[in-house]
């Protein structure tokens, strides 16, 4: 069964990958990108070591560093957004998925932090 936050993410790191390249070879922007691609591919990194967690608090602390990396990539998002590093089109596509993922690493911790 396919585990629908593991491929969520792993799909938004492979796209986060992608922005940072665009956002440093056609726009000569290398801190803020840089900043991104750190949290960004973070989320998923951090769910994929929940998967394999050996106790429940450690399922537990992983998942919830994987939505403070999802909070702090929905904050660089916005801030190359409003910096016009990225175009409305490119903004909209990506904030929807950050915003999904929050939601459902929301979800998770919420179960599972009781």
């Amino acid at each position: 069964m396919e585990n629908v936050i593991e491929v969520k993410s792993f799909d938004f790191a492979v796209r986060i990958v992608n922005l940072y390249k665009h956002l440093t070879m056609d726009k000569s922007e290398f801190v803020l990108s840089k900043q991104l691609l750190r949290c960004g591919t973070s989320i998923g990194a951090n769910v994929a070591e929940a998967q394999k967690a050996q106790t429940k608090p450690d399922f537990n602390a992983k998942m919830n560093i994987a939505l403070k990396e999802a909070n702090e990539t929905e904050y660089w998002l916005k801030l190359l957004y409003k910096t016009q590093y990225l175009t409305d089109n490119e903004f909209s596509s990506i904030e929807k998925d950050i915003n999904e993922i929050v939601a459902i690493l929301v979800s998770i911790c919420k179960k599972t932090n009781k």
